[in-house]
């Protein structure tokens, strides 16, 4: 006897929605906005990594200098904005490729708990902001050691009688 599957009706609709999410997604309607930064704000990558110690966040914000660039820590959210202040070409004559964004950039993170956003430190070097925001000691891993059980203690710390 062989078994045949017949195809079901309903996974024409994922990929109907898949087609729907991507027709309303910025980068269809305004692919170049979305990555020239022409519109009200670019795009600004980020590393985020989390250590035992502190989170870690490096931003690539190359051709800004750093006091161009504003962090702001509230309410568990870490904003970065940057706004590259040189002066910018408006005529569209003689380009072959234009791909470098110029204006402002944005970026908000939310921050997971626990972490001392007073004592965050930031460098920037080589176009590369480098934030170090430490975590509150009450929240890093602590070790429990192991004390032994002698032989005559029971685990309550009482000694059995025998009584």
């Amino acid at each position: 006897m062989t078994l045949t599957r017949r195809p079901s009706p309903f996974s024409e609709l994922v990929t109907l929605r898949q087609a729907m999410d991507r027709l309303f997604d910025d980068t269809v309607f305004r692919p170049y906005q979305a990555w020239s930064g022409t519109g009200d704000y670019a795009r600004l990558p980020l590393d985020v990594r989390a250590t035992k110690d502190e989170l870690l966040v490096d931003a690539s914000l190359p051709g800004i200098a750093p006091e161009d660039v504003e962090i702001t820590v509230e309410n568990g959210t870490l904003t970065i904005k940057a706004e590259d202040r040189a002066e910018q070409t408006q005529t569209q004559d003689g380009w072959v490729v234009r791909e470098i964004s110029r204006g402002s950039v944005m970026r908000t993170v939310t921050l997971p708990t626990g972490l001392e956003p007073d004592k965050a430190e930031a460098t920037f070097e080589h176009g590369v902001l480098h934030l170090r925001i430490p975590k509150a000691e009450v929240t890093k891993p602590r070790q429990i050691r192991i004390s032994p059980v002698t032989a005559g203690a029971a685990a309550d710390g009482s000694t059995d009688t025998g009584a």
